[in-house]
């Protein structure tokens, strides 16, 4: 397929979105669009709903008691939320990178091998592990300690590998929660190349409250205040030329 078409595709569709916690409304009739080879950045003061929204996409909330969604999350024609959907595989499809580091406590190799194992996957598994160490730009440094402790490694370095984690089980999608805002400025910078090479093969969706990260990193950016979407647009747009005034004052920090 063409790239400059798969550029323009849509991977995942929220319509009409409510999001509650019991009786309380986290996210307001929200509707949006996340396009292929895109990075898309949500940001908004704490408490927005932002994080709430990024744990949507792959059905994370279903593990959170008392909350409802309604609306349709589109991905490849299909509601995620239909009755007939398995939300493991949903996941799978819609990876997650969280905002504190998570490796398993396992072995390199092992935290890499182990969404692909228990997926069945049935090619070479060591090249698998190869290459996703490799994308994450982790392989000279752990080359030549696969089977030692993965929670040996640096914070930085344990992003990186949850990251390799994420990817190896090749998902479509990829989530990330504030997932430099633990990191120290030499790892942040790491991840943000790393976003940029990624998303050539990826859509990803990235939480943060850093607006220069937001803007360094991303494609599109939606600015979220009170569970509502505000305005969602090309991020030199969102930052440079806001059409909304709330926009505008989060931007510029009278806000947040």
């Amino acid at each position: 397929m063409n790239e400059a078409v798969i550029a323009t595709e849509v991977a995942l569709e929220v319509k009409n979105s409510d999001i509650f916690y019991g009786d309380f409304k986290a996210v307001l009739n929200l509707s949006m669009a996340y396009h292929h080879r895109e990075i898309t950045a949500l940001i908004g003061p704490s408490g927005c709903g932002k994080s709430t929204l990024l744990r949507s996409l792959n059905r994370m909330n279903d593990l959170i008691p008392g909350t409802k969604i309604t609306g349709e999350y589109l991905f490849q024609g299909k509601n995620i939320y239909d009755s007939d959907v398995d939300p493991v595989q949903v996941r799978r499809w819609i990876g997650m990178v969280f905002q504190k580091p998570n490796p398993f406590p396992k072995t390199i190799y092992e935290n890499v091998a182990w969404g692909a194992r228990i997926n069945g996957y049935q090619g070479d598994l060591e090249e698998l592990v190869v290459t996703s160490i490799q994308r994450v730009a982790l392989w000279d440094e752990v080359k030549d300690k696969l089977h030692k402790p993965a929670l040996a490694l640096s914070g930085g370095q344990q992003q990186r590998l949850c990251i390799a984690r994420t990817i190896a089980v090749k998902p479509e999608i990829v989530l990330m929660d504030e997932p430099t805002s633990a990191l120290d400025p030499i790892s942040t910078a790491k991840i943000e190349d790393l976003l940029d090479e990624l998303k050539k093969t990826y859509t990803i969706i990235i939480v943060t409250h850093n607006m220069q990260q937001a803007g360094r990193v991303s494609d599109k950016a939606a600015f979220m205040l009170n569970g509502v979407l505000e305005e969602f647009g090309p991020t030199d747009q969102i930052f440079f030329n806001p059409k909304n005034p709330k926009t505008e004052a989060y931007i510029s920090g009278r806000f947040g």
